[in-house]
């Protein structure tokens, strides 16, 4: 039997006279009418679940979401198998009382430090939100290694646990994954020496990771690739035009990922060919906004993005009327690579094609520092290695077979 049209069988069980109301509140939120569908169903399934397992919703708690995620994975479901997933429904039943509040999560020791942590860095470091993310990442990994028997006992730590954590580590991560660790660790020493969790000061004791500046070159995407990147973007879709914004952007003018996070519609001065770029730590600059770039901004704000109060220019196309993220950015060139069947090539290296674009038309580095907004020079000297003709110009001509070079 088909109910409105909307679902194959008819919803049964204790959930049941929740299945329309919720798929109609995730179309009220932006969902589309086919996702909010989808995620309808689950409700269904959940209903017919609690019905087959004569469960009570009213008793339904924390063992009973993981043994349902269980029954959706064994069932042979590709999506909504993880409790995690269940999260928007889980809330949604919540809300309105269908279901009983979330359990309060136990806070343990290691919890404790890190939310004192967090504050410490927000508030005393002033550090931005994804640093603050990547030090609370190595901190958890590093006070879980120091419980024992389910106690933290920062009183026992020594330059031997600290030193062995990151021997241990070392194995697994690459290099740079391992200067953001040992950075991260000695800001978390320092914190703990400061509050008093320890009573020695222990950031010295970090070994440092072998690794010499300026040793690597800046990888860019070349042109070609570049010009699959582009030429993937279906221009007649609100994805592709949305795409094909921000790759310009990128590769054009050098913008970072959270960068295009933060732009916003008054960040666009159209009559003057400008906008406000919002960089890391807080450093705002107006950059030139090309022809080309321009006309794919406009032709996305005019025909792609969707209707929104929200003023940050990069909207999400599905789901909840929301922002794009930083991390949602970041993996724009990489599916666009995918679609195109090439190499995937990552937001940063159309940050250094943007770079050595520069170079390669005879421009300065000092022109490129200005490009990437660099507050040091120094930052930009790794782009010397790869200005081929300044290069050429200060190195000495092989000597042909016979010359004399002692005589020079």
């Amino acid at each position: 039997m088909v109910t409105q049209g909307r679902y194959p069988v008819r919803p049964s069980g204790p959930l049941a006279e929740w299945v329309h109301p919720f798929r109609e509140e995730l179309i009220r939120r932006g969902f589309r009418a086919r996702t909010a569908q989808d995620h309808a169903y689950v409700l269904a399934h959940l209903s017919r679940w609690l019905q087959r397992e004569s469960l009570d919703p009213a008793e339904f708690g924390a063992e009973g979401i993981a043994a349902f995620a269980v029954a959706r994975r064994d069932g042979g479901y590709r999506r909504w198998r993880t409790v995690e997933s269940l999260r928007l429904m889980l809330d949604y039943l919540r809300g309105h009382g269908a279901l009983p509040a979330e359990e309060p999560r136990m806070v343990g020791p290691v919890d404790e430090v890190l939310e004192r942590y967090r504050l410490w860095l927000r508030r005393e470091r002033r550090l931005g939100e994804q640093t603050v993310g990547l030090r609370l990442l190595w901190a958890r990994k590093f006070l879980l290694a120091q419980v024992v028997d389910g106690s933290l006992g920062l009183d026992r730590l020594d330059p031997d646990a600290v030193t062995g954590f990151v021997l241990h580590m070392s194995w697994r991560y690459s290099t740079g994954s391992m200067k953001t660790a040992t950075s991260g660790l000695r800001s978390l020493l320092r914190f703990l020496f400061v509050a008093g969790d320890v009573n020695r000061d222990l950031p010295s004791v970090v070994p440092s990771v072998a690794g010499w500046r300026l040793s690597a070159l800046p990888v860019g995407a070349d042109d070609e690739a570049v010009a699959a990147l582009l030429a993937c973007c279906d221009r007649a879709t609100a994805v592709g035009r949305r795409d094909l914004a921000v790759l310009l952007l990128m590769a054009r003018l050098g913008l970072r990922a959270v960068e295009l996070a933060r732009l916003r519609l008054d960040d666009v001065d159209w009559r003057g060919g400008e906008l406000v770029v919002r960089g890391k730590g807080g450093r705002v600059d107006w950059m030139p906004l090309p022809h080309d770039v321009g006309a794919a901004l406009a032709d996305y704000l005019r025909h792609g993005r969707r209707p929104s109060r929200l003023r940050e220019v990069f909207l999400r196309t599905t789901g909840p009327d929301a922002p794009m993220t930083r991390q949602s950015i970041v993996m724009v060139p990489r599916r666009v690579s995918q679609r195109a069947g090439i190499p995937v090539v990552g937001a940063h290296q159309l940050r250094h094609r943007a770079a050595c674009r520069v170079l390669a038309d005879g421009g300065s580095l000092a022109e490129v520092a200005e490009l990437l907004r660099h507050n040091d020079l120094a930052t930009t000297a790794i782009y010397a290695k790869v200005d081929l003709a300044a290069l050429a110009a200060v190195v000495r001509p092989w000597p042909a077979e016979g010359d004399d070079d002692r005589a020079a």
